[in-house]
């Protein structure tokens, strides 16, 4: 399943933040490397696992290959989040209705 390589991609801070630099636009290796205390096989090896969970692409250049993010990547995380939200968003509504209808307890005061 997709969302599970996207979810494991994601779990790494490395890896977070390295999504995103390349929200602002693409980066070389190098690039990515510089905010990070790693070597650029170690940066090359989250591109990696970030290329292979479908996240980002290499965009041959010359003798340059920038990172990109693939336009809606995140689609499946997005949705799949979304209809948490909406579950938590409905019983908060149902919370707010109940306390808004039910008279305070003896001994409490609203």
């Amino acid at each position: 399943m997709q969302l599970d390589a996207t979810l494991t991609a994601l779990s790494d801070p490395t890896r977070r933040a390295i999504l995103l630099r390349l929200a602002e636009g693409e980066a070389t290796v190098a690039e990515l490397a510089a905010p990070h205390d790693l070597t650029q096989p170690t940066i090359s090896k989250h591109l990696k696992v970030l290329e292979a969970a479908g996240l980002i692409e290499t965009r041959p250049d010359a003798n340059r290959r920038p990172r990109r993010l693939v336009p809606g990547a995140l689609r499946e995380l997005s949705d799949w989040v979304e209809q948490f939200r909406r579950i938590w968003e409905g019983r908060f509504d149902n919370l707010d209705d109940f306390l808004r209808t039910e008279p305070p307890s003896k001994g409490q005061g609203r």
